[in-house]
């Protein structure tokens, strides 16, 4: 045997039995491959879990309802981006004795709420609908069956009118298959999409996508948005983010997004984390400078969070520590005490 191919047994056997610390392959789940989640998550592993050491693999997935699932039960994922309401949902119904709710979210554990998705109510340019709450009894695409959009946009109707969408008038297909079907017959009246604006889903649409889509505009006066709006607080769809589509802000409806994990009792893994959430501190601005938009919109303060939610301890730990540091004042320091080094930035 040679010396090359001892040395690579040795190496082999020193990483399976701990002498050396292999990288951490972890997973995170997000949404379509064409959505804002697949854009967080892909900003996630470049700039977060790579400096942190871990080789962090994103994943495609129905959406926010399937990322609660396959985080509680998926070998390997770690992370998962949630819809504030989608585990919210989880939450009430494991509080109202819901076993299998209760196995799902009771374990999970919220690293960092995000940002606001807006919600999109899209229809036909030539339709008699201008504001979202002249839905009731339309024909609606709430998006595939699993995903956050499903959800929010089934509870969202409930909230404004009282009543669930008419089953009939429920179909769940994808947003792209929507669409098409939206501008090519009339057996669809609206589809709701959820994003974070700028969405590849919009920002990709070609010159003349105002002549087949419009937006439709929240009107905060109107009773039934009243109702709505605790759960799902006001927005701005900005012409900036679709400049081909949009001639002016449409107000609308949004949710938060959250970064959410599971209460892991392994020392390494919890160590992982750690290091991950101290990596989003250190890189946070690196992600608002080259990200997605959306990061932006992110602070790294920790605030109250609902009742059956909590914090995971050891990001929390570091993410509040990292603020305890950004938010102390500047030091006087004169020039010649910078040049020798004698006085640092805060």
């Amino acid at each position: 045997m040679s010396i090359k191919t001892r040395l690579l047994l040795l190496l082999g056997s020193l990483c399976t039995f701990g002498g050396l610390a292999a990288t951490p392959a972890y997973k995170i789940v997000t949404a379509s491959e064409h959505g804002t989640y697949m854009q967080i998550g892909n900003d996630l592993a470049k700039y977060v879990a790579a400096d942190a050491g871990i080789n962090l693999t994103v994943l495609p997935s129905n959406g926010s309802v399937e990322n609660v699932k396959r985080l509680r039960d998926e070998p390997g994922t770690k992370l998962a981006l949630v819809q504030s309401d989608v585990y919210q949902a989880f939450t009430a119904l494991a509080a109202e004795g819901n076993r299998e709710a209760a196995r799902v979210i009771n374990p999970l554990r919220i690293i960092l709420p995000l940002y606001d998705e807006e919600i999109y109510f899209i229809v036909r340019a030539d339709s008699p609908l201008s504001f979202i709450h002249e839905i009731k009894n339309k024909k609606i695409n709430i998006g595939s069956l699993g995903s956050g959009s499903a959800m929010s946009s089934t509870t969202l109707y409930r909230l404004m009118f009282d009543e669930p969408m008419p089953t009939p008038n429920v179909s769940t297909l994808s947003n792209e298959k929507a669409l098409v079907k939206l501008a090519t017959d009339n057996t669809l009246d609206v589809v709701v999409a959820i994003a974070g604006q700028p969405a590849p889903l919009f920002s990709g649409m070609e010159p003349g996508v105002e002549k087949y889509f419009k937006l439709l505009k929240l009107d905060p006066a109107a009773p039934t948005s009243t109702r709505a709006m605790d759960a799902y607080p006001s927005a701005m769809i900005k012409t900036n983010s679709y400049p081909i589509w949009l001639t002016q802000d449409v107000p609308t409806h949004s949710i938060k997004t959250l970064l959410v994990t599971y209460d892991y009792a392994q020392k390494n893994t919890r160590d992982n984390l750690q290091r991950f959430g101290k990596s989003l501190c250190n890189n946070l601005a690196a992600l608002q400078k080259v990200g997605h938009p959306k990061w932006r919109q992110v602070s790294l303060e920790l605030p109250p969070l609902e009742k059956g939610r909590t914090y995971f301890g050891p990001a929390e730990s570091v993410l509040r520590s990292c603020n305890a540091g950004k938010n102390k004042p500047a030091k006087d320091c004169a020039l010649e005490q910078k040049v020798m080094g004698l006085c640092t930035e805060s």
